[in-house]
């Protein structure tokens, strides 16, 4: 008896009983509104994380006299950046937990879970008690919460990315999940500038101790507001075309455990998929290095190593971090038509040449000649962002996509990415040597250009284990007329027993 197949079309799933060509049914066509519909709701889950790493990022002086007030400032700082690294550390639990259920029981469920417990946790820290109220024992709820953020995060860009990398069409994939990033890079420059003006109002208004006093508290409680409406969009977000179609189409693969078709969990991603999993987390490593090196730790290091004072530091970032994500969409359109490949290179090889100049120039304190060198950093930086989250989530099978993006992500955000602004000082203050950062990124830089020359392409081939993706009827007719002659287009990898003619049958 022949096993039945099921796949879509216009009248509801239909079976079939012997290997066909691809039709137009098959192919999933997604309505520009809902294809918006997606990225804004993935986009404040996005925003809402980064807005607190940014404000944690340009506050960790400030907290460090807040919560380790009577410590040595030196270890104090490190101590606050210790917070910054711990809520990365957990994110690979969150992401072995998150992952798995997300291609059990669907992403949207999963992104609304991340989303409230990234708001509430972010929110809490407004209101916790400092070192001066009971001691070092301040920092241990600091912690706690650190952790929650980063649990939630362990699941929220893995599965933001792999929902909109089945939402976006084939086409034109990598321009639309850039716009993920461009939330991200926004969520991160609004907390910055949200700690410039409560800087300058407070100090102006109350005194230089009243950052310290109360006003570091003001914006982790903006985080309520924001947290409520994110929350609320996450709630109304479908679910995915490509996971409902798998879903249904893993009934007819239960206990074949090597098939793409199948969900493998934590366990099988690595037993299977051991080698992209490497090479995903080698170029992770390297765009998260450079990432947070601009993002989270920079502020830090022109207070500390260069002397320039917490407002400026803010100033001169913030424009770069407005500039960077705007044109991210531009990286991701360059990748549609180039390929993934060519671009991620661009962005590994600008960071071993840019670097030492980079920092270099940091060095002269002037604000202008800081601007001039952060723009060095953001352009690497926005070679590797624009891709990942079209990129990354096309390494994994759609059965195991979500859990594949979470187990590689989550791990090198934790060992490498989330440790940066940390591993930096600390080098900075071991060898006495402050372009350690810059060498610390080219490290990882190198490594990834290796990487990504062995990775597979991507660019306009649908997700492993998913149907083509369209914006119109009119692109599926195309594609199923031209599928003999296209290169990009595999049907054994899709959800649906097909074969592909050949010219002139």
């Amino acid at each position: 008896m022949t096993q039945q197949q099921h796949f879509p079309g216009s009248s509801g799933h239909r079976s079939l009983n012997a290997p066909r060509t691809l039709e137009v049914d098959d192919v999933v066509v997604i309505q520009p509104k809902d294809l918006r519909r997606a990225i804004i709701g993935t986009s404040v889950g996005n925003f809402m994380e980064w807005f607190d790493l940014g404000v944690y990022g340009y506050l960790a002086v400030t907290m460090t006299a807040v919560f380790t007030a009577g410590m040595d400032s030196t270890w104090g700082l490190l101590v606050t950046l210790l917070g910054f690294a711990v809520s990365f550390l957990i994110r690979p639990l969150g992401g072995i937990i998150l992952g798995p259920l997300g291609d059990r029981i669907g992403r949207q469920k999963v992104l609304y879970f991340t989303m409230a417990l990234m708001a509430v946790s972010t929110a809490l820290i407004g209101v916790l008690p400092t070192a001066e109220q009971i001691g070092l024992w301040a920092i241990v709820p600091l912690y706690f919460l650190k952790l929650l953020q980063g649990f939630s995060a362990g699941g929220e860009f893995s599965g933001a990315s792999t929902y909109v990398a089945e939402f976006a069409p084939d086409r034109s994939r990598g321009f639309w999940a850039s716009l993920l990033n461009v939330a991200t890079y926004l969520g991160f420059a609004t907390g910055a500038l949200t700690v410039a003006v409560t800087t300058y109002v407070t100090t102006n208004v109350w005194g230089e101790s009243a950052m310290t006093d109360f006003g570091w508290r003001i914006p982790f409680l903006i985080a309520i507001p924001l947290g409520v409406i994110a929350v609320w969009i996450r709630l109304r977000l479908p679910e995915t075309p490509s996971f409902e179609i798998a879903d249904e189409f893993q009934a007819d693969h239960k206990g074949a455990e090597d098939s793409i078709f199948t969900r493998l969990g934590v366990l099988g991603v690595i037993k299977h998929h051991w080698k992209i999993v490497l090479l995903g987390m080698a170029i992770v490593s390297a765009e998260l290095t450079i990432q947070y090196a601009l993002t989270s730790y920079m502020p830090t290091y022109l207070e500390t190593e260069v002397g320039v004072s917490n407002l400026n530091a803010s100033l001169a970032t913030v424009p770069i971090l407005i500039i960077m994500s705007l044109s991210l969409p531009l990286f991701g359109h360059l990748s549609d038509k180039f390929g993934r490949r060519p671009v991620y290179l661009v962005g590994s090889i600008s960071s071993l040449v840019l670097m030492v100049p980079a920092f270099m120039i940091l060095q002269t304190g002037n604000i202008w000649a800081i601007f001039g060198a952060l723009l060095l950093v953001a352009f690497p930086t926005a070679c590797f962002v624009g891709l990942t989250a079209s990129a990354l989530p096309a390494l994994f099978p759609t059965a195991s996509r979500f859990a594949g993006m979470a187990l590689m992500y989550n791990m090198s955000a934790a060992l490498f990415g989330g440790t940066t602004p940390l591993f930096s000082q600390a080098l900075v203050q071991a060898t006495g040597n402050t372009y350690m950062p810059a060498f610390y990124i080219m490290f990882f830089a190198a490594i990834a250009t290796v990487a990504i020359i062995l990775i597979p392409e991507s660019a306009g081939k649908p997700l492993i284990g998913s149907m083509p993706v369209v914006t119109s009827r009119a692109q599926a007719e195309e594609l199923v007329r031209n599928q003999a002659s296209n290169p990009r287009l595999d049907t054994q990898t899709m959800p649906l027993r097909v074969i592909t003619t050949k010219s002139g049958e």
